[in-house]
Order: structure tokens, then C-alpha cells, then sequence
């Protein structure tokens, strides 16, 4: 009685070999085996980014005076109307840092605005009030706490072009620091620093006494 050996075909064989080959590089990494071979299948980041665009030049007669850091937690928490957190929902603890300026701009500064007596020994200058900047985010010190999302949030990541985004957080996050700029006395210091210049400027021009007002400018 013959029996026969039924032979494997030539795909198979093929596949087979591939899966050893793998299978032994795979066990080379593992077991340290082969020098080298992380590198082999490590990853590498290139910057392929284009030269950045002059867009446009402004020219800036504003005194930056004050300058404040400030930080804010954020708790933005998104439910549906129907449905448990667990199933759609999503809420993000994030902690925002920013920065905040306060200017003075001279630019607004008319002739009838700076007064000089006759000797040249005495000024007086008005100015209009200091007012704030935008507030810009830190990226450096901006993170997020914790992020939870329900089963549907998650699926929605996976289709998504930009999953997990944190504009939301970030814009609540400048806004809250814009209003904490506000109510900080950020714009009195500024003033106070902008009068200590102009007087220290232009006493060291001569001028023996400097008188520096704020209101309507211009």
C-alpha cells in the first residue's frame, strides 16, 4: 500500500519562509541578539516644512510697559441630551498658561498733547490709557490633565482628521486669561512704567521737572 505525501504549493512555501524570516528577526530583537536590528525598524522624524511667508510689515509706535504670566485650569465638560457620558460625552480637564501685554500707544500722541515751557525746563505730557494685548497661549506650559470620551466620541476619533483636538480648551483657556488680565492692574502698571520712562528720558535731556497725565490723547 502506497502512501502519498501531498507537497505544499509554491505560494505557501513562500509565505511559510517569510513568517520564519520574520519570526527570527522579531526573536533577534527580543533576545538582543542582533546588534542593531532596532534601528533597522525605528522610526525617524524629518521636518519637511516649507520657508515661512512675509505676509505683511507693520510699523509699532506702541511702549510694551507690563507684562503679566498668567494660568488657568479649564474644565469643558460636553454632554449629550439622551445619552450616558459613557456612550457620548466627552469631558477635558487642561491647564493653560499665557501671557498677557499691556502697552501704552504713543502713536496716538498729537502736538497739543506735550507741553513745554519757555526755558525748556519743565514738560507735560498726556497719554492716552494703556490697554491690553491678546492673550497668547504657552504651548510649552499648556497641557491637558485628563480626557474622557464615551464609545461614540472614540469611534469618532478614529475617522478623524484631527482626533483629540484641543481647540475647544485653548480658546476657553485664552479667554479666561484675558478676563483674569483685566481685572489684574495689569494696564496701571503699565502706566506707572511708561511715566517712569518718559521722565527718567527726558530728564536726562534737561528737563528738571516732567508731568505725565493719562486720558484722551490725540
Amino acid at each position: 500500500m502506497t502512501t502519498s505525501v501531498r507537497r505544499l504549493p509554491g505560494w505557501a512555501k513562500a509565505v511559510a519562509a517569510l513568517v520564519l524570516v520574520l519570526a527570527v528577526l522579531f526573536a533577534g530583537i527580543r533576545l538582543a541578539v542582533l546588534p542593531g536590528i532596532k534601528d533597522l525598524f525605528g522610526t525617524e522624524t524629518h521636518d519637511r516644512s516649507g520657508p515661512a511667508l512675509l505676509k505683511s510689515i507693520q510699523d509699532m509706535s506702541r511702549y510694551d510697559a507690563a507684562s503679566g504670566t498668567f494660568q488657568v485650569v479649564v474644565d469643558l465638560d460636553k454632554d449629550a441630551k439622551f445619552l450616558p457620558d459613557a456612550i457620548r460625552g466627552t469631558r477635558t480637564l487642561y491647564v493653560g498658561a499665557g501671557t498677557v501685554d499691556a502697552y501704552v500707544d504713543l502713536g496716538q500722541i498729537g502736538e497739543k498733547d506735550v507741553t513745554v515751557d519757555g526755558d525748556r525746563t519743565s514738560a507735560t505730557l498726556r497719554l492716552p490709557h494703556a490697554r491690553l494685548g491678546r492673550a497668547a497661549l504657552d504651548p510649552d506650559h499648556s497641557y491637558a490633565v485628563s480626557k474622557q470620551r464615551g464609545l461614540l466620541d472614540r469611534l469618532g476619533d478614529l475617522f478623524s482628521d484631527n482626533p483629540n483636538s484641543e481647540q475647544a480648551v485653548q480658546k476657553l483657556a485664552v479667554r479666561h486669561i484675558g478676563e483674569a488680565a483685566r481685572s489684574s492692574g495689569l494696564t496701571a502698571r503699565a502706566e506707572s512704567n511708561t511715566t517712569g520712562m518718559l521722565q527718567g528720558l527726558l530728564r536726562s535731556l534737561g528737563f528738571r521737572e516732567v508731568r505725565v497725565t493719562y486720558g484722551t490723547a490725540g
